[in-house]
């Protein structure tokens, strides 16, 4: 494996001129709300290509505007608190929500340093030494907001979607944390600058290629998208956590949903993609790509690559139930999590002590023997269990088509004997008169 690359010092951060700070912070709030407006507008419009329907095409030219326009709508609306609410909670949720979206992404790197208006300064709002934790504690901050929103509202339906936004962020969290150990293994630092320093050579998304797949599927659970968006399950909970909202304050509330994209999207590429590192071919030919302002232009196709993964497995799968949610989280997710980390622990360990390398890749073959075996257990397991249930899913409908008096099937109960008996069947109770003009009307008034 790769040894950590040299990472670049903590004293490049905080000693810039405040008005740099503060164009940075503003670019970093406005490229979060540009990203917001358009990859709404992506959302409905990449779906529409894929399900065969026209997305958004009125608003602007190619329908370029139609998120502003929404926003406008939901800002104009009028603003509504039910009564019997905890108003101080319930007007604060929707902000506890959205702004930990906003801090998450101070600490990403989105190239190495240039020069801004005669100051050299980096691409980086800031770098802290335990810079990555600050990623997962505003993602769990976060969740504050959605659990808060649901108790305040006084609502069943809400009250519901909070809880099930608490429990997934919660199991779908320590999976994310625990993809997050292996590449600070290897890495060897918490700061991100120090995790895309050590991608110089090789992405740890190749490295850790286990790691970087689990954190694909637990930011997906994270940001409460289709296939795990149960946390607003409109055929079972209307709305979820956001039933009692609207205007403003509904808006905040997707906002935050849009912004946990952008955080979660920007931290795979930092920390399993390169960061701003142009891909290898590029650089092969190129020795300038990893210079200037050209990292920027690599970061950000990276980012796109990811934001078109959300889009495309919500326009390509359906919503999950719960149960499999959860057991997909704490059965599945975090075990092999737990073994690819010991695994990861141990070639680090051999490698950083010189161990003989057969010794080195017997102990990786053994790990990848024990997780592949685990995973082909699980799924017969899982098999078997499905073909019982069907079995007994088809013993009950024969038995229900055998017994009348259960339902029949597929004809239900009539009041005459079983089919095929010589019992002729009751007169109906009641026999509606015949039309004027029938025979039978005719025979009664004729007395023929």
């Amino acid at each position: 494996m790769q040894a950590a690359a040299a990472e670049p010092g903590l004293g490049a951060f905080g000693g810039d001129p405040w008005w740099i700070i503060l164009i940075k912070a503003v670019a970093i709030f406005v490229f979060l709300m540009v990203c917001v407006l358009m990859m709404i507008m992506a959302d409905r419009k990449v779906m529409g290509r894929m399900q065969q329907r026209h997305g958004p095409n009125r608003m602007g030219p190619w329908g370029l505007l139609q998120s502003l326009f929404d926003g406008v709508k939901l800002s104009l609306k009028e603003d509504v608190i039910p009564r019997n609410v905890d108003r101080l909670v319930y007007i604060a949720a929707p902000m506890i929500a959205a702004v930990p979206a906003f801090i998450g992404f101070s600490v990403i790197p989105l190239g190495p340093e240039v020069s801004m208006f005669g100051v050299e300064t980096r691409l980086q709002l800031t770098d802290l030494p335990v810079a990555a934790l600050v990623v997962l504690g505003t993602a769990a901050i976060g969740v504050y907001g959605i659990v808060l929103g649901g108790w305040a509202s006084q609502s069943p339906y809400a009250l519901l979607g909070g809880l099930r936004a608490s429990a997934q962020v919660i199991s779908y969290e320590i999976a994310m944390g625990l993809s997050f150990v292996a590449v600070f293994m290897l890495a060897g630092t918490l700061t991100t600058s120090g995790i895309v320093a050590a991608q110089q050579e090789l992405w740890f998304a190749v490295l850790l290629l286990p790691s970087f797949l689990i954190y694909l599927v637990t930011m997906v659970g994270e940001t409460n998208r289709l296939p795990f968006d149960l946390a607003e399950g409109e055929g079972e909970i209307v709305g979820g956590f956001m039933t009692e909202y609207g205007s403003m304050k509904f808006t905040m509330f997707f906002l935050a949903e849009y912004v946990n994209m952008v955080t979660v999207a920007a931290v795979s590429v930092t920390f399993f993609l390169g960061g701003w590192y142009a891909p290898p071919p590029i650089t092969m030919f190129w020795e300038g790509a990893n210079a200037g302002w050209w990292p920027l232009l690599w970061w950000l196709l990276k980012f796109l690559v990811v934001m078109f993964l959300f889009i495309w497995l919500r326009g390509s799968l359906p919503r999950i139930r719960y149960d499999q949610l959860m057991q997909l989280g704490w059965k599945i997710l975090i075990p092999v999590q737990l073994v690819w980390i010991t695994a990861v622990a141990a070639v680090r360990l051999m490698v950083s002590e010189q161990a003989p390398v057969g010794a080195t890749v017997a102990v990786g073959a053994a790990f990848a023997l024990v997780t592949v075996g685990a995973i082909a257990a699980w799924a017969r397991s899982v098999k078997r269990r499905r073909a019982a249930e069907a079995a007994e899913r088809a013993e009950e409908l024969r038995a229900m088509a055998a017994d009348p008096d259960r339902g029949g099937f597929p004809v239900p109960p009539l009041r005459a004997a079983h089919y095929g008996s010589t019992v002729a069947a009751e007169p109906p109770l009641h026999t509606a008169p015949a039309p004027a003009g029938s025979p039978a009307k005719r025979e009664e008034v004729t007395g023929a």
